[in-house]
């Protein structure tokens, strides 16, 4: 079991999204009043390809311990400098399969669908940072560390302090890929 230590949400295409007291997870949406809810997708790069396409980051969640070691290497970030919506602690959220059903507080529950897949923004917001969450790993693979995606299966509120309950789906599990 995890907890969330920080929620996020803007109204605005920016790359950051500023922190708040609470934000409300919409069924097949998203967060309420973010720039990216929607049943299609809204990330203008995906919007661009194809419209029409399903939603599926609906939700960024990040782990709050991506943002220390980022601190500790002397970059300044706090929750929703890299645009997540959710900040949790105490779950391996990139280690999680394709499907894990997470339950954020009492009633919001999101499915995850992918890993989000940082962009030349990251340096924009901090010099560096693109480094620090995409890089290639031992055997050439690339290694994508800036969160994870997902939609909405339940709407409610969450806010920071909410317990995060985690259901992995059926085996065989399927490894996160970008999204």
């Amino acid at each position: 079991m995890g907890v969330v230590t920080a929620v996020s949400r803007n109204e605005e295409y920016t790359f950051t999204k500023p922190a708040r007291e609470s934000i409300t997870l919409l069924a097949g949406l998203g967060v309420e009043g973010d720039v990216h809810q929607g049943v299609t997708v809204k990330h203008r790069s995906r919007v661009a390809k194809d419209p029409t396409a399903p939603n599926l980051r609906q939700v960024h969640l990040v782990h709050a311990e991506l943002l220390d070691e980022l601190r500790d290497k002397g970059y300044e970030v706090e929750p929703g400098s890299i645009g997540e919506n959710v900040t949790t602690r105490g779950i391996d959220l990139l280690g999680l399969p394709t499907g894990t059903v997470l339950r954020l507080g009492p009633e919001a529950v999101v499915e995850v669908t992918g890993l989000r897949n940082p962009c030349a923004q990251i340096d924009a917001f901090s010099k560096g940072m693109l480094k620090e969450v995409l890089f290639r790993g031992p055997g050439g693979e690339l290694v994508r560390l800036a969160g994870i995606m997902s939609v909405v299966l339940a709407g409610g509120v969450v806010r920071p302090g909410d317990e995060v309950r985690v259901e992995l789906p059926a085996h065989p599990h399927q490894a996160l890929l970008p999204v």
